[in-house]
């Protein structure tokens, strides 16, 4: 071979190998979302294949940050992302099938600490140095030191698998999604003694959200062990039950969320069976005498959906489709009236999303 051939064949070289090392991210320049209004999409990804990822969207420049958690550490995140808090300064990843909490620093996301929890699912903060983490197959709630960033202690309730939580006034209301029971359970934060059980309308509390009158919402059932799907409307400070809602046999109901104004509450029906009915996203008012009939938005033939989100600074509602788990999910943007904005593309298994408000 001439020397000019060769030297052309170095040079062709040296340019794929330059391109080669272009397409690897540098992690030093990664792009990361910062301030209020962003919106994290914890992708769950396909349960035990340890596929889960964190994405995040700009609303305002319409802005799609993709892998961030892989792409900035260098390492997987890990099976199942299940929920995200932001307390302080970092952020708090429940990666549910891993048996880890991942804390990142919410400046540049890069790794703070893991947790060692089994099935975490949610974690609530309780005070400034106070986190309670909700988990799976267990009775016990794990109370997290938030500047130690360890595990100090555990709280045992009465049922079993302990879920969704909320914080009223100085208690933190804890929903324990057992087929067995049709009760929630109050912490004092003060002391962690566990209170007298409310009684709700409907077996397996799963989610409990406060309305603008501080009365509690309480989702309870599992469809798949024949538990209907219920709301209880309930006075916390007396344990009063208002008002009972029962859906169909048919409806799985999940993802409960209310509107900024906290006067109209949103969730899903997921028929994961490939039919129409009871699939869709739904809405009320928190004085509606019966639930809503129709979708706010449809679900279509084969397609159910599995996260969703209120926007607090636009009233958008945020709908992710997993379709199926065995492809990239999408994010659907819709008006409060129902109009479709924009849609983009996730990771596997879009199942909750976080707005940093």
């Amino acid at each position: 071979m001439g020397g000019k051939s060769c030297q052309a064949l170095i040079l062709i070289l040296c340019c794929w190998l330059a391109s080669c090392k272009k397409d690897k991210p540098d992690r030093a320049n990664i792009s990361v979302p910062h301030g209020t209004g962003n919106l994290y999409i914890a992708c769950e990804g396909n349960f035990g294949n340890g596929d889960a990822t964190l994405y995040s969207y700009d609303p305002i420049h319409a802005t799609v940050y993709n892998d961030l958690y892989s792409t900035i550490n260098g390492q997987p995140l890990g099976d199942v992302l299940q929920s995200i808090q932001h307390i302080g300064n970092r952020l708090f990843l429940c990666v549910n099938n891993s048996d880890k909490v991942v804390v990142l620093d919410d400046m540049d996301l890069k790794l703070v600490a893991t947790l060692s929890i089994p099935k975490p699912r949610y974690i609530v903060p309780v005070s400034s140095t106070t986190a309670y983490v909700s988990a799976l197959y267990s009775n016990k709630v794990y109370v997290l030191n938030l500047q130690q960033m360890r595990v100090t202690d555990t709280i045992d309730l009465p049922g079993q698998n302990p879920e969704g939580m909320c914080v009223y006034n100085n208690n933190v209301i804890v929903c324990t999604w057992d087929t067995a029971r049709k009760k929630i359970y109050s912490i004092d934060i003060a002391n962690g003694r566990v209170g007298a059980a409310i009684e709700i309308g409907g077996y397996a509390p799963q989610e409990a959200l406060l309305d603008k009158e501080q009365m509690l919402w309480v989702l309870a059932g599992e469809q798949y062990v024949g538990k209907t799907s219920t709301w209880t409307r309930l006075d916390p400070s007396t344990g009063q039950v208002l008002k009972t809602y029962t859906f169909p046999a048919e409806a799985n109901v999940v993802r409960p969320v209310f509107n900024k104004a906290k006067d109209t509450l949103y969730f899903i029906e997921a028929n994961q069976g490939g039919g129409t009915a009871n699939n869709g996203v739904y809405r009320m008012g928190i004085h509606d005498e019966q639930l809503p009939l129709q979708p706010f938005v449809a679900a279509r033939q084969f397609q159910y959906f599995w996260a969703l989100g209120i926007d607090p600074v636009s009233g958008n509602v945020y709908v992710g489709d997993p379709r199926g788990f065995v492809q990239k999910g999408i994010i659907y943007i819709y008006q409060p009236d129902g109009t479709l904005l924009q849609q983009f593309t996730v990771g596997l298994g879009p199942g909750h999303f976080y707005f940093d408000d």
